[in-house]
């Protein structure tokens, strides 16, 4: 698209009527969206991979003083498959594999026409048509298909998902409930958009994502908590990446306690860094952000969290809503994690707005 940048002639708009053309900020809508929703899909996969990581450490530690056998780095890989081999399909794995980076032999593709996918192929990828032995594998199933498809893939796949699998739906048409319902599933994970009238111009049409999440200002305007670029995303998905993040240590049995120190590790350890050395008080995450006070009070140390249905957690009011939507402090340090992740950091100019979300109600 680049050598094509400056012939007039050869642009998608040249032939539009003029009075059709009020109709182009579409391209923009959908090309923002699209931006988005690969970027927050990446940002769960590098945070799931990382806790992953550190679950793998800490069973490495725990083998080597029982003198167990230890399990190979490959055991807890994470593992990523999608259904549907389209425009969208064809985005996100650009982007898994980019941006995670998640390594070709981690990542799967299930496609009625996988023949169409030859340049993933030659990079090592494995694409086919099944969709349930997929999910058999996979650790996390992107759903990139068509709404009318959805139903069909559901019943193939339902009786094949393990239930730590989580699934995460871009297909936009289909609320929660009905998800639910058809994949007989709770660890289920569905962003939702919305986008104002007077969508910004910064999204552009022709820049492919990958390179578009490299640039600062397009960047910024994925974070989850930022209105800017004219796409709001509503934050209960990220309750739900935190509680899918608490499923996977919970099937791993862990205590809670450990759970919290892992979070407060991962999302949490370069504020720590910051209020110290600013001599700021900052609160680490506690049982009861989670969980109601009364459970966390006859919550022993050594006990798992109870399994959380996503499908829920997105739905409806938690302990954790309050603290997503009240603590400042925290989406300060979420937008930077989030932008850090990506290999941009942010100077103190450069943080945005903040936005809350919107209501799902």
């Amino acid at each position: 698209m680049d050598m094509l940048e400056d012939l007039e002639t050869l642009q998608f708009e040249y032939g539009i009527q003029e009075e059709d053309r009020s109709w182009l900020y579409l391209l923009g809508r959908s090309h923002g969206l699209m931006t988005k929703a690969c970027a927050h899909a990446a940002f769960f996969c590098k945070l799931l991979h990382n806790l992953r990581k550190s679950l793998q450490k800490k069973q490495t530690s725990r083998c080597r003083l029982a003198g167990l056998r230890e399990d190979t780095p490959d055991d807890d890989a994470l593992k990523v498959g999608i259904i549907g081999g389209g425009h969208l399909g064809k985005q996100l794995a650009h982007t898994l594999l980019q941006l995670v980076p998640i390594p070709a032999d981690s990542l799967r593709i299930s496609t009625r026409r996988p023949e169409a996918l030859d340049e993933f192929k030659k990079l090592g990828i494995q694409c086919f048509y099944h969709n349930s032995s997929l999910v058999e594998w996979a650790n996390v199933i992107f759903l990139c298909c068509l709404p009318s498809q959805l139903s069909n893939i559901c019943v193939e796949i339902q009786t094949s998902l393990g239930k730590a699998c989580t699934v995460y739906s871009f297909v936009a048409a289909v609320p929660l409930p009905r998800l639910k319902l058809l994949l007989n599933h709770t660890n289920v994970l569905r962003p939702q958009y919305q986008c104002v009238e007077d969508l910004a111009s910064i999204w552009g049409a022709n820049k492919e994502i990958t390179a578009a999440l490299q640039d600062p200002v397009i960047l910024q305007a994925t974070c989850p908590y930022s209105p800017a670029g004219g796409i709001i995303l509503n934050i209960k998905w990220l309750e739900g990446v935190f509680y899918a993040a608490i499923n996977v240590c919970t099937e791993k049995d862990m205590p809670h306690s450990q759970v919290l120190h892992l979070l407060n590790e991962l999302f949490l350890s370069k504020r720590f860094e910051a209020c110290e050395k600013d001599r700021v008080s900052f609160q680490k995450f506690q049982a009861q952000d989670f969980v109601s006070k009364a459970y966390a009070k006859n919550l022993s140390r050594k006990r798992p969290f109870p399994w959380f249905d996503l499908t829920a957690v997105q739905l409806k009011e938690t302990p954790f809503s309050q603290y997503l939507s009240h603590s400042t402090t925290f989406q300060d340090n979420l937008t930077h994690l989030y932008c850090d992740s990506f290999g941009i950091t942010l100077t103190k100019e450069q943080e945005p707005e903040v936005s809350t979300g919107f209501s799902s109600q």
